[in-house]
């Protein structure tokens, strides 16, 4: 994907967008008047723009973000529900939730969201598949299966217990309570509360940070805390071990270490 057409922006069906900015790979959910509910063609265009950004050796991190001042993503798209959430469309559409949850969680560059406003239900569960989360203090969050009275899948559940542990996630599916920035923060599910006002430039520093640091490095990270996520029988320590030696071979090791002693930035080209 060359520069100038990634930076129009590619755009999906049902306002999904997602565009490059320099290293960095952007994707916004922006169904605004639903505050970004996510609708069945947004569930559709998530793996197609993460399998773009893995494709792209020039993309270093991923931001998952909300259109607007007042929701990273309100949840499922709930005026769906009765057509393709019932009877025989019940298995399409929770095919494509799955299939949207699960490439963000195998996407291999790291993954960052950018928690603005309301995060609930489906926002719950795209914000457990990223790396990385970080809320506005603004942030209000809800997992209301309970209260619609639907069910949640196995592995979905598996995911929140692993961020936020099993007490934690029986409080949230049990209650249904909606709860804000503080109680993310000490339960795991942020690693930072930021105010309003200084949260774009908090997280767009972080983000920048990121995307300054050696590609191979990033990559070998990625893909233990992917291989963590395996079975144990399954797991592939040696995979990881040729990530490693592949860093300590590359151009960017000796840029790394010669940028260290000159007390500059380095400048990382991923060999």
């Amino acid at each position: 994907m060359n520069e100038a057409k990634a930076e129009a922006a590619a755009v999906a069906p049902g306002q999904l967008h997602w565009h490059k900015k320099g290293h960095v790979g952007h994707i916004i959910f922006d169904n605004q008047k639903k505050f970004n509910a996510v609708n069945f063609d947004m569930w559709l265009a998530i793996p197609k723009a993460i399998a773009e950004f893995n494709a792209d050796p020039d993309i270093r991190v991923v931001v998952l973000e909300g259109a607007g001042e007042k929701a990273f993503v309100s949840g499922a798209d709930i005026s769906q529900f009765g057509d393709k959430r019932s009877g025989d469309g019940a298995a399409e559409y929770n095919k494509a939730t799955e299939a949207g949850y699960m490439s963000i969680l195998a996407c291999t560059k790291p993954v960052v969201a950018k928690i603005r406003g309301i995060c609930m239900g489906g926002g719950l569960g795209i914000i457990m598949n990223c790396d990385v989360r970080i809320c506005a203090d603004n942030a209000k969050f809800r997992m209301p299966a309970g209260r619609l009275g639907l069910g949640y899948a196995f592995g979905g559940l598996k995911r929140f217990s692993e961020v936020i542990g099993p007490a934690n996630t029986a409080d949230l599916f049990f209650s249904a309570r909606i709860f804000g920035g503080a109680d993310a923060l000490s339960m795991g599910l942020v690693k930072q509360v930021v105010p309003v006002a200084e949260f774009d430039q908090v997280v767009d520093d972080y983000i920048t940070m990121i995307s300054e640091n050696a590609p191979l490095t990033l990559a070998a990270a990625k893909g233990a805390l992917m291989e963590m996520r395996k079975p144990q029988a399954e797991q592939d320590p040696s995979r990881i071990q040729k990530m490693v030696e592949t860093c300590f071979a590359s151009a960017d090791y000796n840029e790394g270490r010669k940028a260290f002693a000159e007390k500059r930035t380095p400048d990382f080209k991923g060999r």
